[in-house]
This record gives C-alpha cells, sequence and structure tokens, in this order.
C-alpha cells in the first residue's frame, strides 16, 4: 500500500512540472476601453477561440465548463508601485442538458439557452459595454496599463478532471494577456 501511493505522489509530483501552454488558436482579438452613456467606463472585447473535441465530449456527458475573462487597468507611479484602478472578472458556465439537446451559458445571474454549442462560444466571444470603473477612478489624460485575457478555469473541474488537465492540454483554452495603453478621454484599440 505504501509502495502505491509513493508512485501516485511521483506521478503527480512528475505532473506538476510538464509545461502548460496555452492554445495557439485562443486570443484577444479586439479590446477596448470606452466611456458609457452614464459616463462610467466599459470595456468592449473580442476573443478567438475553439471549443475542442475533448472539451465537447466532456460537455456532452455532462460536466460543465467555467471560464474566464479577466481584466486590469493600472496606473503607474514613480514613487510607488502601480495603483490598481480596476480588476474585473467575468465568469461564465457553460453546460449541455441532454433532456433538452441545449446548451445553457450562464452568466452571474442571467442564463440564456442554445441549440447549438457554436451559438453558445459566439456568445462568449464578444463581450460589450462590461464595466470597468467608474470616471472618477481614473485621472484625465493620465496613462493608465490595461490587460484582458481569457482563459478556462480549470479549477473549477472535478479533482480527477483537474489532473487530467494538468497532465493533458486539450483540456486548456487560454489566451496570452493583451496589453494596450489606455487614456481616459480618449478611446485607444488593440
Amino acid at each position: 500500500m505504501a509502495e502505491c501511493l509513493r508512485r501516485l505522489l511521483l506521478l503527480v509530483a512528475l505532473l506538476a512540472f510538464i509545461p502548460a501552454h496555452a492554445d495557439d488558436d485562443a486570443r484577444v482579438a479586439y479590446a477596448e476601453i470606452v466611456t458609457a452613456e452614464d459616463g462610467n467606463y466599459v470595456l468592449n472585447a473580442d476573443f478567438t477561440f475553439d471549443i475542442n473535441p475533448k472539451l465537447t465530449d466532456a460537455l456532452a456527458h455532462g460536466l460543465a465548463l467555467h471560464f474566464v475573462a479577466e481584466l486590469r487597468v493600472e496606473r503607474p507611479r514613480w514613487y510607488w508601485f502601480d495603483k490598481t484602478v480596476a480588476h474585473r472578472r467575468v465568469e461564465y458556465r457553460l453546460a449541455y442538458h441532454a433532456i433538452t439537446r441545449s446548451y445553457r451559458l450562464t452568466i452571474g445571474s442571467l442564463h440564456w439557452s442554445f441549440e447549438q454549442l457554436k451559438d453558445a462560444v459566439h456568445a462568449m466571444q464578444r463581450l460589450r459595454n462590461w464595466h470597468v470603473a467608474p470616471a472618477a477612478a481614473f485621472l484625465p489624460g493620465v496613462r493608465h496599463e490595461a490587460e484582458l485575457r481569457f482563459f478556462h478555469d480549470t479549477s473549477q473541474l472535478p479533482k480527477l478532471f483537474q489532473l487530467s488537465a494538468v497532465a493533458n492540454g486539450n483540456w486548456e483554452v487560454d489566451t496570452d494577456w493583451l496589453e494596450w495603453i489606455f487614456l481616459p478621454g480618449a478611446a485607444v484599440s488593440q
């Protein structure tokens, strides 16, 4: 029994050192912070990614997938660490319901049903009018650094699947951080 446990621990330790690679096809295609009608700042972004056959199969077998879009906006300061103006996350939960033969996308307390997976994925790929911060949080005309990414949150998977996700890159949908300069009062797109 002790030998089995030792081998299992060795396997887990070896899997921890396998490098994780971002999905080469996943990227942030477009992002901009603009002023909304109420004067606050919102983010508009487009993500490019695919749900691979491994994830599609997991969905078909009842496993829910969790995705996250994460935004950070910082104001550089020469005398101290950069000031974080905004750090926001939007979490998506995608599940397949066999009885209704539909995909259910949940964002917070909002739910949408789609007949096809491609339609649910398309809804996740477009982020519009996502509240970043009130206008008072930004200093007008001062340079702010914004960065955005989108990823599959494998920590939300059941433990057995988390181990598989570490060992197998097929579970990953992960963009690199897209970084750009934002000047309040002027939109700079990427």
